[in-house]
């Protein structure tokens, strides 16, 4: 494809950039392609080049310091974003996170994530947009265009075929050609295509034998070549493996630093006639690039010279979750809430909600609304009950509630060196974010101290998340004294891998007691990064699950609406792990029909970043999936069940049993995954498959009805015209989707080829126009190495989900 025309503007800043590379020795311009700590990059004054810093993202912006003492915005989890169907959402979402990142001082986001829900089973799908490469790159797409509307980078990631975390590390997906190209490669072809983004991020994962970071054919041939890319890439966090593969397959940065392939590794493999200089200009010219852009290479004007108007971040957050709410079932119209009536809230997760993923996405945000506190302040004094239920939660988690602490670093004497609050009982100190005062070379021990005021009376569990020499003491008994180590060989091991419980001491509903957790700090001279991470785990008195859920039938019983939330917690889905299968931890299940025999008006709200399995769904009146709603989801989810906001949401990936799923495997066999099913994925699979899911792509429900009244095909233009027949105002989605009808090669039954939303008011029409891609009849040409059109017949059909389709027209290519 052909890049943009470069402008009067690209052409000042790429000659700044050339100058300041004409005057770069080898180990200057070795030295900038190596991280210089965990998210940086080093400032080369000689040329006037600020450290180019990088961020953590896609839901928030969390900076160089990953401290809940750093509070951060967080949005929904992608698949709540991409639940929208709204690709401005996206882009207005992306203003605010370049916002978010200006304030922190970072230029370049590490974000978007447009890997695809290959296998329900992927442990970081809430990271991920969804299970379909056009709806991935149009949400992408806007993404971006909004972050770099505001002057900072992205880098699309991971570039490619990242679609599981199971031995991510070192596993080979074994890719036929054509699916990389249909499926993998094309969100991000599109971004590129359509957003042009600054940067995008190589993976850990080999494709097809070749590990992404040394990936010349996918990096150099494609993204480079065909598509035209211009931007710097950066490889995943310690991916980077071998110098002279890494220079050679266009990685231009290795991170993160001290230790990387690249600085004074690379200037010897030039010295030694291993790698050509010019390989190395390269990728220093696109760094240079970078830094132009975002305004920190002097002489050169930033693309955005003055940042956009300043955007609400709670109004936002709020806007975004309550867009993103798919109500999938409502029965006799259960919702909205009835505006009188009462309302038993029911669930751990209303009370201590689930805002967020595991792993890289967290953010530590500033405040969250639960759904206890949000239908509190929205439903008369009176009209709400709360009852917990059944608590998902059957492993320790970080403790985060009635803590007041501190962390106190000492030297090796014993000398106090340094301290910082520590709101809860997580310390992640990454490269050179220590305390005032602190330094690697001179921090022995780190003691997290404080107090602990319970909320319930009993036996308390504590925990340490973490690997080394730790000192545990609760109330001034030292229950552990020893060495933890790690279950595998991963470098964030220590941040992704589950508490162990060491403790078990019996409190007093507020009565505080002393708590301390001493850990000496032992960095291995290899660790290619410097972190000092480690948590105070925790877990409240363990009622008997049948006492709860008695006592949560009761509440139901009273009340005209159970409202039940359920939720995954992050030991079921995060970074660093695939899941085992689709249930709901914990009691649950049993919780929802208990309380549904109970209370025929009883909903359940699923608090899940991906697909869980609903085996009670039938039997309940209505269910409404929140995903990861971000800190403003309780609010939301007020606005929606009172209906003061239609739930907007339609599924970005099909939801249903493990047992019906048609693509599973995501466990290498020796070393290798391969992917066996080719172009049929989600619901291509099921599809092909002849299977019926529990709730199909792209469904969703409102609070009015529409009638799809006609569909036109004109060229490759397609106006559908609906007119909402309900009783209140309301938008709908309206998806098209392109079959073949004609012989051809083995294509999917139907592909989204469109969409757009519209809205009107009761017994109002509008029309949605739909511009139908190429690609929408194209498929690879594995023989000819090149795209071809499959000409003859085929079927455009509208409607509200691909298993709900309500027009049909046949058109010629």
């Amino acid at each position: 494809m052909a890049g943009a025309q470069p402008t009067p503007a690209d052409k000042a800043r790429e000659a700044v950039v050339e100058a300041a590379l004409g005057t770069l020795d080898l180990d200057a311009k070795a030295r900038l392609l190596a991280g210089q700590d965990m998210w940086t990059l080093p400032a080369l004054p000689e040329i006037g080049l600020e450290s180019l810093v990088m961020s953590d993202g896609p839901i928030g912006v969390r900076g160089v310091r990953w401290s809940a003492d750093d509070p951060s915005v967080a949005l929904p989890s992608p698949t709540a974003l991409a639940a929208t169907w709204d690709p401005e959402l996206a882009r207005r979402a992306g203003v605010l996170l370049a916002q978010e990142a200006r304030r922190k001082g970072v230029h370049v986001l590490l974000a978007p994530t447009v890997n695809l829900h290959r296998s329900p089973l992927g442990g970081r799908h809430f990271e991920c947009y969804s299970e379909d490469p056009y709806l991935t790159g149009v949400i992408g797409t806007g993404y971006v265009r909004g972050v770099q509307s505001g002057g900072v980078g992205t880098t699309v990631k991971h570039f490619v075929a990242n679609d599981a975390e199971t031995d991510r590390l070192t596993v080979n997906n074994l890719v036929p050609e054509r699916a990389l190209r249909e499926l993998y490669l094309a969100p991000f072809e599109a971004i590129v295509e359509n957003a042009r983004p600054w940067g995008v991020m190589t993976a850990y994962n080999s494709v097809n034998g070749t590990t992404m970071t040394e990936h010349h054919h996918l990096v150099n041939e494609v993204l480079r070549g065909e598509w035209d890319f211009d931007g710097c890439n950066v490889s995943d966090w310690t991916a980077a493996r071998d110098t002279v593969g890494a220079v050679n397959g266009g990685l231009d940065v290795a991170m993160p630093g001290p230790r990387t392939v690249y600085g004074p590794a690379l200037a010897r493999a030039v010295r030694d006639g291993r790698v050509g200089e010019a390989a190395v200009d390269a990728a220093v010219r696109r760094v240079l690039r970078l830094a132009a852009r975002v305004g920190i290479l002097a002489g050169a004007e930033p693309v955005v010279p003055a940042p956009p108007a300043p955007v609400d971040g709670e109004a936002l957050a709020r806007e975004i979750a309550r867009r993103s709410f798919v109500l999938v079932r409502n029965e006799n119209r259960a919702l909205p809430l009835p505006p009188h009536g009462t309302v038993a809230l029911i669930g751990a997760a209303a009370r201590d909600a689930r805002v967020l993923g595991g792993g890289s996405a967290t953010v530590f945000p500033a405040r969250i609304v639960s759904p206890l506190d949000g239908l509190t302040a929205a439903l008369p004094e009176g009209a709400l009950t709360y009852a917990v239920g059944a608590d998902p939660a059957t492993e320790l988690a970080v403790a985060d509630q009635g803590l007041t602490l501190r962390a106190v670093c000492r030297d090796a004497a014993g000398e106090v060196v340094g301290s910082r609050s520590a709101p809860g009982g997580l310390i992640q100190w990454m490269g050179s974010d220590l305390p005032d005062g602190v330094t690697h070379d001179n921090l022995h021990t780190v003691e997290l101290t404080g107090t602990f005021t319970p909320r319930e009376s009993g036996p308390h569990r504590f925990g340490i998340k973490g690997m080394g020499p730790f000192t545990l003491t609760v109330d001034g008994t030292t229950y552990y004294d020893d060495v933890q180590r790690p279950d595998k060989d991963d470098p964030f091991e220590a941040f992704l891998g589950a508490p162990v419980p060491r403790a078990e001491v019996e409190l007093t509903a507020g009565e505080p007691v002393d708590v301390a957790l001493t850990h000496v700090v032992r960095l291995p001279e290899d660790l290619p990064m410097k972190v000092v991470g480690f948590a105070l785990a925790h877990s409240g008195p363990q009622r008997d699950p049948d006492e709860l859920i008695a006592e949560a039938v009761e509440a139901a019983r009273a009340a005209g609406t159970a409202v039940v939330v359920v939720a995954t917690t992050d030991r079921v889905e995060s970074e660093g792990f695939d899941r085992r299968d689709l249930t709901l931890p914990g009691r649950q299940d049993d919780l929802v029909r208990a309380v549904a025999a109970a209370n025929p008006n009883t909903v359940v709200v699923v608090n899940a970043g991906s697909p869980v399995e609903l085996p009670w769904r039938d039997e309940v009146a209505a269910v409404l999936l929140t995903w990861f709603p971000g800190q403003e989801g309780g609010g939301a989810l007020a606005d929606v069940l009172t209906g003061a906001h239609e739930p907007g949401g339609r599924l970005p990936t099909t939801w249903g049993p493990l047992a019906d799923a048609p693509v599973t495997q995501v466990v290498p066999v020796d070393g290798e995954l391969p992917y066996s099913e080719g172009v049929f994925i989600g619901y291509r699979a099921w599809d092909q498959a002849g299977r019926t899911p529990s709730y199909p792509f792209g469904h969703g429900l409102g609070y009015t009805d529409w009638a799809y009244e006609s569909l036109k095909v004109e060229g490759t233009t397609v106006r559908v015209r609906v007119r909402n027949t309900g009783e209140r105002a309301g938008r709908e989605v309206v998806q098209v989707y392109v079959s073949p009808a004609g012989p051809g090669p083995e294509r999917p039954a139907r592909l989204l080829a469109g969409f757009a939303s519209v809205e009107a008011g009761p017994g109002e029409s509008a029309e949605a126009t739909v511009e139908l891609p190429r690609r929408a009849f194209e498929v690879w040409d594995e023989t000819g190495e090149a795209w071809v059109c499959v000409k003859g017949s085929y079927e455009i059909a509208a409607g509200r989900s691909i298993a709900d389709r309500r027009l049909t027209a046949p058109i010629n290519v």
